[in-house]
């Protein structure tokens, strides 16, 4: 059975993906008009419309390309200690200005793919991820 992903995502077009392309997606309008969009933004509609078909909510917001570290931490869902802590041991990239620790929010969503899919990774292995060559018995 299909379940939608319900996890939340940030989504950061870089420059190429920001070019529609000719026949490709776009949304039409009740009356008929039509708006071309990015392959990239087409991926953004579909999460958000496995969400609200699931009964789900939708929170659109966005978001500067730079970000003070706490409001970086805040948009990724992560207590602000935690992320200042790996941030601090050199895991995203900062400057400081004088009041503020700045981050890049390329880097931020970077690094919090490569640990969700580390994580997902070591989920898999403890319940028993991808048979071996030891657990064929055939």
């Amino acid at each position: 059975m299909f379940q939608p992903k319900m996890d939340s995502r940030i989504y950061l077009l870089d420059e190429d993906d920001r070019h529609t392309v000719p026949d490709g997606p776009a949304v039409v309008g009740p009356g008929g008009e039509r708006e071309d969009i990015p392959p990239a933004v087409f991926r953004v509609i579909q999460h958000v419309l496995e969400a609200m078909r699931a009964g789900r909510a939708v929170k659109v917001s966005p978001l500067r390309p730079e970000l003070p570290i706490d409001e970086a931490a805040d948009a990724i869902g992560m207590r602000r200690d935690d992320f200042r802590a790996y941030v601090a041991e050199g895991a995203i990239p900062f400057r400081s200005t004088q009041y503020v620790d700045w981050v890049r929010l390329a880097d931020v969503i970077e690094w919090d793919n490569r640990r969700y899919a580390e994580q997902e990774a070591a989920m898999d292995e403890l319940l028993g991820g991808e048979p071996t060559d030891d657990d064929d018995q055939s």
